[in-house]
């Protein structure tokens, strides 16, 4: 996907950008090209940005580790303001920062990454923690566990479980 140049976007129908997905992102590996749709619209002082996409990515349980795919579903909307960047020489190196202020802006004459934006938000739609299943275990130490650590390193730490929880007979 190519960057948009904002000026650009007062020249088209509707100031509209609609785009068709079916694409791979370059950061983000997924089994299924992304698909869905994307559009930009400049709205005057601000871009309103839509998107309706879906992809599977292979993710890693945080209990067991093994490997499972999932779905991503998304369908966000966004305003980013068009603002003039000031000149950082005149900022000052300190200074309160209001909730209000905590928005995305982009210069009027600058450009919009639709692949960094998409990526961004497929990202934010990934599930945390990463669990492959309400029922997962976890890792399996049954009997295939060793029964004394393999790197000698360990043995002071066997020594004190031990002490804490000692052999039943």
């Amino acid at each position: 996907m190519d960057k948009v140049y904002i000026p650009h976007l007062l020249q088209r129908p509707e100031k509209t950008l609609a785009v068709d997905l079916d694409t791979h992102l370059g950061d983000l590996e997924t089994l299924t090209p992304v698909r869905g749709e994307l559009s930009v619209t400049h709205q005057g002082t601000y871009l309103e940005i839509k998107a309706r996409a879906n992809t599977i990515v292979t993710l890693t349980c945080d209990r067991c580790l093994k490997t499972y795919n999932h779905r991503v579903v998304i369908a966000p909307q966004e305003l980013i303001w068009l603002e003039h960047e000031p000149d950082p020489a005149t900022l000052p190196l300190e200074r309160e920062v209001a909730v209000d202020d905590l928005v995305e802006t982009l210069p009027p004459n600058g450009h919009f990454y639709p692949e960094t934006w998409l990526y961004e938000q497929i990202c934010l739609a990934l599930p945390q923690p990463q669990i492959c299943d309400e029922d997962c275990p976890g890792i399996d130490m049954g009997e295939s566990a060793p029964a004394k650590p393999v790197d000698h390193r360990w043995s002071a730490l066997a020594q004190l479980q031990q002490q804490f929880n000692p052999p039943e007979v």
